[in-house]
């Protein structure tokens, strides 16, 4: 087995230290200090970093906590791969806990080579931060110079710097963009100013055209950022783009499940046992036809759901029974739906702009954009107010580009209503399936009087 020296560093980086060097002599590292294992692909330790034996002896506790208050991970010293869950809590739906592990195993190979760019998007607690900060907790273990900073943190770092006596500003910035490793954790959380998007682009516009390792952590969709900064994010031959799908590991699996924004309970009566083909009413073959093919997609939707299946006919045909029986149905198999009429959305988010709220604006929307299922009855009867339309969007937006599952109803008396821009998504073939009932309301079996009797 033979080692391949990693080229020294340009000895002006300002990150990096000289205790940290190899002996400037040594045949296996030719003084850089650390080497990768000359390894066939697919071998447990390809392409993995590891200390060259020159410098083993030097990189003493004192180096490593120098290391860990430069990287800023002081406080995240506990977030490691040993410490990191690779399938979640126990309760987790399976496919959120095949995703987990999924992300914590790339991470980890991320880890141990730092080639290119690790991009992670998922929603607020999926565990992005926890794998960044393993990611850098590793690295430097491994001797390599690494900065660890939330997005809002190193722009007030670049400000604080203009007024600072000991450190100028080109200092700070120059340290900052040509880290050996730099952790960008919660991108899009800054403030978007244009002097922050322009020092933003400035970092990582020249850590993409010098190829230094670069990790970002993101809950916004690659459409939402900056054009300038996107077309980079979007280079395959630079940039692993990984989105871990679970929900917040900090809230219970019971609270997700049970929360207080789903109708579900309401709607626990709804299953596909008792959805009726009412073969009692007097219906057109074509009409039964429908109803028999709705049940169909939505038992099929339910087994296994991904895209949007959106049900739509006349009111009272039976599109909000189906979309409550796949959640129904979801909820007995572990995953964690969210059923809301739309009009009680939009009243839940208007609810946090109360001083009195208990939860943010940000938190609730949140709550409803990455839900793991969400079902959404009765769109279009909603006011049509500015607001509520740019909310909708936003909403059905995120889930769109991002291709989470989603269940819509929508009355056909009320699809003049809904928003063009919603409208273009729902009959998107690529992601949206839509089944439409042509049944007329549903009467139900007549009931005898119980007065009334037989004469």
């Amino acid at each position: 087995m033979t080692s391949s020296p990693e080229k020294s560093k340009n000895s002006s980086n300002p990150n990096t230290d000289p205790g940290l060097l190899g002996k400037p002599d040594c045949p296996l590292c030719g003084g850089s200090g650390y080497l990768r294992q000359d390894l066939p692909v697919g071998h447990p330790d390809f392409g993995k970093i590891t200390i060259c034996d020159c410098r083993r002896p030097s990189v003493t506790e004192q180096i490593r906590n120098r290391l860990f208050s430069f990287s800023r991970l002081d406080e995240l010293k506990e977030l490691t791969f040993e410490t990191f869950q690779p399938r979640g809590r126990t309760g987790l739906a399976e496919r959120h806990a095949n995703s987990l592990e999924w992300s914590f195993n790339h991470a980890r190979q991320y880890a141990q080579d730092l080639r290119g760019w690790f991009l992670m998007q998922g929603s607020y607690g999926c565990g992005k931060t926890h794998l960044a900060a393993a990611i850098a907790n590793y690295s430097v273990q491994m001797g390599v110079p690494t900065l660890f900073l939330t997005v809002p943190d190193l722009l007030d770092s670049l400000r604080f710097a203009y007024d600072h006596t000991d450190t100028s500003f080109e200092e700070r910035f120059d340290q900052i963009r040509s880290a050996d490793l730099l952790v960008l954790d919660d991108f899009g959380t800054q403030n978007t100013t244009a002097w922050a998007q322009e020092k933003l682009f400035q970092i990582i516009n020249f850590r993409y055209i010098n190829k230094l390792p670069l990790v970002v952590t993101t809950n916004m969709t690659i459409e939402d950022i900056d054009p300038r900064i996107r077309s980079r994010l979007q280079d395959p031959e630079l940039v692993s783009i990984l989105k871990i799908n679970a929900p917040d590991y900090r809230r219970p699996i019971t609270e997700i499940k049970q929360s207080e924004l789903s109708t579900l309970d309401l709607l626990a009566d709804k299953k596909f046992t008792n959805f009726s083909l009412r073969q009692h009413e007097d219906l057109k073959p074509d009409e039964i036809k429908s109803l028999e093919h709705a049940l169909k997609e939505a038992k099929t939707f339910a087994d296994n759901p991904h895209g949007w299946l959106v049900l739509t006919g006349p009111y009272g045909s039976g599109k909000t029974h189906l979309g409550a029986a796949i959640a129904n149905y979801c909820a007995e198999n572990g995953e964690p739906p969210m059923v809301v009429l739309v009009p009680d959305l939009l009243d839940h988010l208007r609810a946090t702009y109360n001083p009195n709220s208990g939860v943010s604006y940000d938190r609730r929307f949140e709550d409803f954009r990455v839900a793991s299922l969400l079902v959404l009855d009765d769109l279009g009867s909603q006011s049509s107010t500015p607001w509520a339309k740019e909310k909708l969007y936003q909403l059905l937006n995120y889930r769109y580009n991002s291709n989470l599952p989603t269940v819509i109803t929508v009355a056909v008396e009320m699809l003049k209503d809904v928003d063009e821009r919603i409208l273009t998504r729902l009959r998107d073939e690529r992601i949206s399936n839509i089944v439409t009932i042509t049944a007329p309301a549903f009467v139900g079996s007549k009931k005898k009087n119980p007065r009334s009797r037989r004469v």
